[in-house]
């Protein structure tokens, strides 16, 4: 049995942050149906590779799910959501603050059907301060919540070249929402949720991007970013390695593996400290030992020494890997409209046991008349709203 069997969810998005938490919920057992608007839906399903009219990034945040049309702009469709909010769980958008609201669709309004109902609301900013209701992208949270700041040097930002803060965004959403589900089994009362993309950012990045910005009192002492330790290439001979020597003994292991061991007596890095406090002078000297060697003599000198290190792999080769064989990471599925396609598995095992993914991507509007006769509409009602545009 999957974690969340039983539970149902009503999702409400464009783009990543809900789309992404609630395919999470999906993985682990949730029915999740995804409400899109009439004519072309997620837009989504529009960027990138695609293939049939659904995209690959579409499809890599929408597995699991049912896919239904709703005409939300007429109140009768509006009123058909209100319906269903009695056997749903959680509902999950990412719309701006008030506009569920003027759907008819609030929070306040749908936990007063369905008491035992999780509302969690995503924004970019939150609802209140000069901010409150305006829109978000990723590289706007990236800039606004220290991710680019931390991720460039000398005072020059750069942006993570991924959807970083879209998809922390989506795990906290995703976390949150369980775990009202596990307060809801000792109270039997639903609640809001309420979370930005700005908080979960910052909270994200805060623990080593801002070591230097959380100690106030004047005493004490700077030092350098855990970052400025561990994210640098080693260049040899032909091309680089990236090596993480943690702590002292590590640092030992990795001079004696490359003939650096006289700078163990060296009283400028004879202590964890010390080597620290000189780091740049010690990199420096150190660089020319590594250059000595090829990648692959260094990775096996230190691989031998027990040193965590690694050659960057390309996509292709991070795929092709053994560990990732060994794991069952990947997997391939088949969509009945996109043909085969690789996936990566939910990453937890429950039990020791990886979770099957329960169904391919859905089209737009795929699902719409099942999801009704689920939720006990008659047929001869659904040929109606379908008739009205109601739904599709």
């Amino acid at each position: 049995m999957k974690p969340l069997e039983g539970i149902t969810v009503l999702e409400f998005s464009t783009m990543i942050t809900a789309s992404f938490a609630a395919m999470m919920m999906a993985e682990q057992g949730a029915r999740v149906i995804k409400v899109e608007p009439m004519n072309i839906g997620d837009p989504m399903r529009y960027i990138g590779a695609n293939k049939g009219g659904i995209s690959s990034l579409f499809a890599n945040c929408n597995r699991g799910k049912m896919s239904m049309r709703v005409n939300l702009k007429d109140e009768t469709g509006q009123m058909l959501i209100r319906e269903m909010i009695p056997e749903v769980d959680i509902f999950i958008h990412n719309f701006r603050p008030g506009v569920m609201d003027r759907l008819n669709l609030g929070s306040e309004t749908l936990r007063k059907l369905n008491p035992r109902l999780i509302y969690t609301a995503i924004s970019g900013f939150g609802k209140e301060g000069p901010l409150g209701g305006a829109p978000a992208y990723d590289p706007i949270i990236q800039a606004q919540a220290g991710l680019a700041a931390t991720q460039g040097k000398d005072g020059e930002p750069a942006f993570f070249r991924t959807l970083i803060c879209d998809k922390i965004t989506a795990y906290t959403a995703c976390q949150a929402a369980t775990c009202a589900l596990y307060v809801r089994e000792k109270t039997g009362v639903g609640q809001h949720i309420d979370l930005s993309m700005l908080d979960a950012g910052l909270f994200f990045i805060f623990p080593d991007g801002f070591q230097n910005h959380t100690l106030l009192d004047a005493d004490h002492e700077r030092g350098p970013l855990l970052i400025d330790l561990l994210y640098e290439l080693t260049l040899t001979k032909d091309g680089g390695v990236t090596i993480s020597a943690g702590n002292e003994e590590m640092q030992m292991r990795s001079l004696i593996a490359v003939g650096m061991e006289h700078l163990l007596a060296d009283e400028r890095f004879d202590s964890f400290e010390k080597l620290i406090a000189n780091l740049a002078e010690f990199k420096e000297l150190v660089a020319h030992a590594y250059l000595q060697y090829t990648t692959e003599e260094v990775i096996a000198k230190l691989k031998e020494a027990d040193v965590p290190c690694a050659r960057c792999l390309s996509k292709d080769e991070v795929l092709a890997q053994e560990q990732v064989v060994a794991n069952d990471t990947a997997g391939v599925m088949d969509h009945p409209i996109m043909g085969k396609m690789r996936i990566i598995k939910s990453p937890a095992r429950f039990g020791g046991e990886r979770l099957t993914p329960a169904r391919p991507s859905p089209d737009h509007g795929e699902n719409t008349d099942e999801v009704l006769k689920e939720f006990a509409l008659p047929q001869s009602r659904i040929d109606q709203l379908r008739e009205e545009g109601i739904i599709a």
